[in-house]
């Protein structure tokens, strides 16, 4: 079938013809700069930073410029099918909407907006932890799309069970283990305005909900806020859990269980080993560690290691339709859109949420037809060659 993603170029020169052109930017690296004047100066720092001096992240951007796009001519392109499944799950393009907490420090609908934009493109959304509408409130939204669930893992075993019982009886298809953050990184900007969103009460809905964790408080959270958050700190992650640690999560759950941050080969063998379904190699979007492998850079390397063995997902620096393309030949099964959207979210709620995602889908769904590609199988490694064997 043809898709109606590059349609949306269409509709925007048509709107020219009454002199109407986007209020918002078409080329998504120029949201960062929009969106600043549209956030508080800490919401901003608290999204836009990274760890340190922010190397990591500079990193993931310049790694996709290391690999250029090899366009293969006179291919009939007419139909395109950028569907594809994961875990079960279809996506009508490779593409998912990345857990990003605290929502609310962005704008006042938070992920509920994400969620009913994700939900009119039929685009999943893997809802974090850390979110600012509980976890039934956006399932409720997403009505019958897709949407997943990120874990960060607490210490309280109570608790983990709960959360995940509860993603489980909300419709949640796959739980996704974050295992970079059981430490917050050393992040400059937050640190200059020392300002950390979760002493607010800003994130923790999903905690303040839950049964398990209500049982753990001398009073309501309602009634004793400070408490409530006191405790909130203390679970909120385990730097002691192992490989061994995952058997006992298996053992809560049903769901499907991929595992968010593998950067070194050995550890998607480790993944594999451990019984997981899928890996997604991941930096955190440089916000943890300083000096870090880019993760486009990783992505060959565990695709390698797990030979067909299990899904590789992948973000981490996304900010194009291309960007997309070039994960997908390198081996990712689906790519997870982080910061672009949550701009979107802040110059516009819903409707930058949305135009962001058209954006995305729009210059993947060209970038793969003006390649000479018709399926998303076949954005494959041929699509590329690295930057350095042009320039001989």
């Amino acid at each position: 079938m043809t898709t109606p993603f590059a349609n949306f170029q269409y509709e925007i020169y048509l709107a020219g013809l009454a002199g109407t052109v986007p209020e918002l930017p078409t080329d998504l690296t120029q949201l960062e700069a929009h969106a600043q004047a549209a956030m508080t100066p800490e919401a901003f720092g608290y999204v836009a930073g990274g760890a340190g001096s922010e190397d990591t992240m500079r990193a993931n951007l310049a790694a996709f410029r290391r690999w250029r796009i090899v366009p293969r001519m006179l291919r009939d392109v007419g139909e395109r099918n950028l569907a594809t499944t994961v875990l079960g799950t279809a996506l009508p393009a490779p593409v998912l909407l990345a857990p990003v907490g605290v929502l609310s420090i962005v704008h006042a609908e938070a992920e509920l907006a994400v969620a009913r934009a994700a939900a009119g493109l039929g685009v999943p959304l893997v809802l974090s932890t850390a979110a600012s509408t509980t976890l039934e409130d956006v399932a409720a939204a997403m009505g019958d799309t897709p949407r997943w669930f990120q874990l960060y893992w607490p210490k309280d075993a109570d608790v983990t069970a709960s959360l995940l019982a509860r993603a489980e009886a909300a419709g949640y298809g796959a739980v996704v283990v974050t295992l970079d953050t059981w430490l917050l990184g050393w992040r400059p900007r937050d640190l200059r305005t020392a300002y950390l969103p979760f002493l607010r009460a800003e994130g923790i809905a999903n905690y303040l909900s839950d049964p398990a964790f209500r049982a753990g408080l001398a009073a309501p959270p309602e009634e004793d806020r400070n408490a409530a958050i006191g405790h909130f700190l203390g679970m909120f992650s385990d730097p002691t859990v192992t490989w061994d640690s995952l058997a006992a999560l298996r053992e809560r759950t049903r769901l499907p269980i991929v595992l968010k941050g593998i950067l070194h080969p050995d550890d998607a063998r480790r993944a594999i080993d451990a019984g997981v379904d899928a890996v997604l190699v991941s930096n955190h979007g440089g916000r943890q560690v300083d000096g870090a492998v880019a993760a486009l850079d990783a992505l060959p390397r565990v695709v390698a290691a797990v030979d067909d063995g299990l899904p590789v997902l992948f973000d981490s620096g996304v900010r194009s339709g291309a960007d997309v393309a070039k994960a997908l030949a390198l081996g990712a099964r689906a790519v997870l859109l982080g910061r672009p959207y949550v701009y979107g979210l802040a110059l516009a709620g819903e409707v930058g949420v949305r135009h962001v995602l058209r954006c995305l889908l729009a210059e993947l769904d060209l970038t793969m037809a003006l390649s000479g590609r018709t399926s998303v199988a076949q954005l494959n490694a041929e699509l590329l060659v690295p930057a350095e064997d042009v320039s001989r």
